[in-house]
């Protein structure tokens, strides 16, 4: 069991430099052959396979067939049988007269490595599982020469970070689409933002504020006969290992928007948090709260605000000042650019706007259907991700973090598992409580 006040880190200093946008990489992409990939474009049906059959899987399944007359679903993995068999049953009732829905009881994986046989089936694999186990897939799907739609995060820990970025690197070499699940980055009202950011309208961003404070998820109630691992799996979201915490699995979205609007990841964070209102046995060991500054290379000072309890106010958007113009945006298609002295430079209401969520599917398929490397999400995603796992080392430990400290860290929190049998990362007390980081005690995590 992983003690939170002793977790040991290594103090080497060797920084994992991250490798260089899509911009930056035009020469070698052009030296390599489409035929590297799976589905080299033109005609002909493109296989998806989905792995990770819960709710977002279904509907990332569903947003691809609805991507391209030509996807079929031809295999589906997920280590719980009933959640493959009710998304199965929904997407072939959903597409019943269409013949989009091919996968057959042959083509159903519900072991812990299903995921390979499911991703050999296909041209495009779809990884919705719990983050925590995104890097091994991602690698796999990449070896393998697959196209990718990766929901966020890509990882829970630095470890996996890593592995995630040099999969990215095959990846680029191969010509394979990517896309991570960000899709603020696809979305009508944040790209037109981002056109007046980069045309000098709103001049440097010197600072902002992010939020996403709300009620909180879902719970679900152990059930007996079930093992400690497969009741964690089951409730993902409340154990770090698997889920990254609610700052990284859900508050990535707007501290992915800093990065991208500011161009840049920070170079160090500090902040608090804790658990006020998340204290039952049914929430494992997740802070409910977290606050943290983000320090940017140029100054520029980024407050991040996630909360999930009850009761209390809700916000879920992005706030910058620039020094020409302040921006408020967020996921309800709303843009608002206003100059520093009042006037309105773009006030964006994007009601009847395409769903975001679809949006990043069209493009993906868009490109493989054509035969082109036009996506590269995994970069930024993975810099996304690990700017919010550097939050909450800085919320868990209570200390100021760098970027280059939190990358030199050996930090692994996913096991290689098995089967449902294998030993939980963390367990629970004989009282049932589940140990959790306490600022100033818990050292790096």
């Amino acid at each position: 069991m992983k003690d939170f006040t002793e977790t040991n880190f290594t103090t080497r200093r060797k920084f994992l430099e991250t490798t260089a946008r899509v911009a930056g990489t035009g020469a070698l992409l052009s030296a390599l052959p489409l035929s590297m990939s799976a589905f080299v474009g033109g005609a002909g049906e493109i296989k998806v396979a989905l792995v990770g059959c819960g709710g977002r899987g279904t509907g990332a399944a569903s947003q691809a067939i609805e991507a391209d007359p030509d996807v079929r679903l031809v295999a589906m993995a997920d280590v719980f049988a009933d959640r493959l068999e009710e998304s199965y049953k929904g997407l072939s009732a959903k597409y019943a007269d269409q013949g989009k829905v091919k996968v057959t009881e042959a083509s159903k994986f519900t072991s812990f490595d299903g995921y390979k046989k499911a991703i050999d089936m296909a041209d495009v694999v779809i990884l919705t599982t719990p983050p925590g186990f995104r890097p091994q897939h991602f690698e796999y799907a990449v070896q393998q020469g697959k196209h990718v739609f990766m929901e966020k995060p890509v990882a829970t820990d630095v470890v996996g970070i890593k592995r995630v970025l040099e999969a990215g690197k095959l990846a680029r070499q191969k010509k394979l689409n990517v896309v991570v699940g960000l899709q603020r980055h696809y979305q009508k009202n944040y790209r037109e933002v981002e056109k007046l950011i980069k045309n000098g309208s709103v001049g440097d961003i010197v600072s902002g504020q992010v939020y996403w404070n709300s009620a909180g998820v879902w719970t679900r109630p152990r059930v007996a006969g079930q093992t400690e691992l497969e009741y964690q799996m089951l409730n993902w979201y409340y154990f770090t290992w698997i889920c990254g915490d609610h700052i990284l699995e859900q508050h990535i979205h707007n501290i992915d928007v800093a990065n991208w609007y500011i161009g840049a990841r920070p170079i160090s964070a500090q902040g608090m948090g804790g658990r006020e209102t998340r204290i039952g046995k049914d929430t494992g060991h997740i802070f409910d709260h977290h606050f943290v500054e983000f320090v940017y290379p140029e100054g520029q000072v980024i407050s991040s605000q996630c909360r999930h309890q009850r009761g209390c106010m809700n916000r879920v958007e992005e706030v910058f000042q620039g020094t020409k113009a302040n921006i408020t945006v967020n996921g309800g298609n709303i843009g608002i650019v206003k100059g520093r002295n009042g006037q309105s430079i773009l006030n964006y209401n994007g009601q009847n706007d395409i769903n975001p969520y679809q949006q990043e599917h069209n493009e993906l398929f868009a490109a493989i259907k054509a035969g082109e490397h036009r996506l590269d999400d995994v970069d930024y995603g993975a810099e996304s991700t690990m700017t919010a796992i550097m939050g909450r080392m800085a919320t868990y430990s209570g200390q100021m973090i760098t970027w280059d400290e939190a990358m030199a860290s050996d930090l692994k929190l996913v096991p290689d598992l098995n089967s449902f049998n294998d030993e939980a990362p963390i367990l629970p007390d004989a009282n049932g409580v589940y140990p959790a980081a306490v600022p100033g005690k818990t050292r790096f995590f």
